[in-house]
């Protein structure tokens, strides 16, 4: 039997959408696998947050779970396979996914023993025959993913009603993508990029990549050489020409998101003068390289 889904994600039965998501988040990042390797542990724990905020972020499906536990959870999750039951319509305008057996004990509960199982629904069979099932659309999964993973692509792992896998993610993807994935156990699921954990110093610009690096002032005036990563991992030398201004980019030419330009934008770290000597120094450097950065500017 799973946990309790609110214990789960440490939240009260009456927790708002936010409070949810903010708890599913923090979970979410302190056990993802990522930031875990090898742990089954973590793994799973990480599995029982995910299948949790898959069903309290839903709210047809929070309602079902509030009212009927697991078994109303599980009727609403996951693609139709063999042996399943879907029915819809009728005066109260209900709908039920999951094994009949199910359904049929779920509504003697509700509504009695008497009058059968359509005739509750308002669906009564024409001709002897049982309704149509309805067409079922593909339900939708919320996850969050690393900057690295949405970059390159690669492996989200994903647990829908008790089946564990893991879905591929094209290179390239961001926050508020849809796909539609195979999903674990068959059938196929729609999955929403709600979230791309930051980067400790990449940046994303569409699908440029920008990293902050730091010079010092005499490398900005004279010119240097400065070893920068790139996101596949390897080390690049990139030449900063003398002369160069905090904010200037240098661009590394296809080393970004699915085609995209890295830009390595330079920022200058400037020193105190330490010394009276010091200071005379950049005083003389002052005269005899004199310049007015503020010139036609409207506010100069």
């Amino acid at each position: 039997m799973p946990h309790d889904y609110y214990e789960t994600l440490g939240v009260s039965k009456g927790s708002s959408e936010d409070e949810i998501k903010k708890a599913y988040r923090k979970l979410a990042r302190q056990y993802h696998p990522d930031r875990n390797p090898g742990d089954k542990q973590a793994e799973a724990r990480f599995k029982e947050v995910q299948e949790a905020y898959d069903v309290l972020s839903d709210k047809n499906r929070r309602t079902q779970y509030d009212r009927f536990g697991f078994a109303g959870a599980g009727a609403r999750g996951g693609p139709g396979g063999p042996g399943e039951f879907h029915w819809g319509g009728g005066p109260a305008n209900f709908e039920f996914q999951g094994d009949p057996e199910m359904a049929a004990e779920m509504f003697r509960n509700m509504f009695g023993g008497g009058g059968g199982f359509e005739e509750i629904l308002g669906g009564r069979p024409r001709g002897g025959r049982r309704a149509r099932p309805e067409t079922r659309a593909e339900p939708e999964y919320e996850v969050s993913i690393p900057f690295v993973t949405a970059a390159l692509g690669g492996s989200v792992p994903l647990s829908i009603n008790g089946q564990e896998g893991a879905v591929k993610v094209r290179a390239g993807v961001k926050e508020g993508d849809v796909l539609r994935v195979p999903a674990p156990g068959g059938g196929h699921v729609r999955l929403k990029i709600t979230r791309v954990e930051p980067h400790p110093f990449f940046r994303r610009e569409g699908n440029d990549l920008v990293l902050e690096a730091p010079v010092s002032l005499s490398e900005a005036v004279l010119g240097t050489k400065v070893e920068v990563p790139t996101l596949d991992g390897t080390q690049l030398a990139v030449t900063v020409p003398p002369g160069t201004s905090s904010g200037r980019r240098l661009r590394l030419r296809g080393k970004g998101i699915a085609g995209g330009d890295q830009y390595i934008e330079i920022k200058i770290v400037v020193p105190p003068a330490k010394d009276d000597r010091s200071r005379e120094l950049i005083e003389e450097f002052g005269r005899l390289n004199p310049q007015n950065p503020r010139a036609g500017l409207d506010w100069s």
